[in-house]
């Protein structure tokens, strides 16, 4: 019986999602669990790449760019897995890191949803989790992960540090994101409207609305190739984001979307 479904979806990103399937296949779960592919309407022959290597996996082939959010409910929708893990192409999964999710989540009956840490291709820590975006929230994460990047000593030695910490958060990256399958179906599953990008801390809010819990765990450690998939097309991509960007701010702070749209045009970064 299938205890588990990870649901990957993809666009254009045939290396990357090679990549992640032999980790899957390195690393093979112990838990029983069956993998979905949704593809969207990719054109480097990702979903044919996908069938002869890995002949067991589900593939779903999309006629249009459905966007991250509906991809992952078309794929939700399709599995039968009590759990569900959302995984993004760009990741690598070492060994024993899908189980140790696993097995962290269900040691927390309060908790609904669970994230690892994630790494980079050199072992740094991701800011993968967080308190609910606003205006002064997301400033403050944009500077962390900015200084971190940049290599200043003070923020990531503080950004370890509170990578190694298990604790519950507002939300947890849709990189890796495990979830019941009864708190998904109840939270509505992921808001279609984001096409890419925000679509997982609005599901975290959702989940955590009707009072469950989101657990952040360094028990798991997945690497993410963060932005390589991006990096196909960046113009759409950029534009996706500001367009999910604005809707996220539209249904959870409507009073700052006039400010936000200011501070994007004045930008020249308003998506039309």
């Amino acid at each position: 019986m299938t205890k588990l479904s990870i649901i990957i979806v993809n666009f254009n990103a045939r290396e990357h999602l090679e990549n992640c399937l032999r980790s899957l296949t390195v690393s093979r779960p112990a838990i029983p669990h069956d993998v979905v592919v949704v593809d969207n309407a990719s054109s480097d022959d990702s979903v044919r790449a996908v069938r002869a290597g890995w002949p067991s996996v589900t593939v779903i082939e999309n006629a249009e760019n459905a966007g991250f959010a509906a991809a992952n409910n078309t794929g939700i929708r399709a599995s039968k897995g009590e759990l569900i893990l959302l995984l993004n192409n760009d990741t690598i999964v070492p060994r024993g890191s899908v189980d140790a999710l696993v097995a962290a989540l269900l040691a927390h009956d309060d908790a609904a949803v669970a994230g690892p840490r994630l790494v980079d291709d050199r072992g740094r820590a991701e800011l993968s989790f967080g308190q609910m975006i606003s205006p002064w929230n997301e400033l403050r994460q944009k500077w962390t992960t900015t200084l971190h990047s940049n290599g200043v000593g003070a923020v990531s030695r503080w950004l370890d540090a509170a990578t190694r910490a298990e604790r519950y958060v507002d939300w947890v990256s849709g990189a890796c994101l495990l979830v019941r399958r009864a708190d998904a179906e109840l939270a509505g599953l992921l808001d279609e409207r984001y096409f890419l990008y925000t679509e997982d801390v609005d599901f975290c809010a959702a989940v955590r609305a009707r009072g469950r819990r989101i657990l952040f765990t360094p028990a798991a450690e997945v690497v993410h190739l963060r932005g390589r998939s991006r990096s196909t097309v960046p113009g759409a991509m950029n534009a996706a984001y500001r367009r999910s960007h604005l809707a996220f701010y539209e249904k959870h702070h409507p009073r700052w979307t006039s400010v936000l749209r200011l501070y994007l045009r004045l930008k020249r970064q308003l998506p039309r």
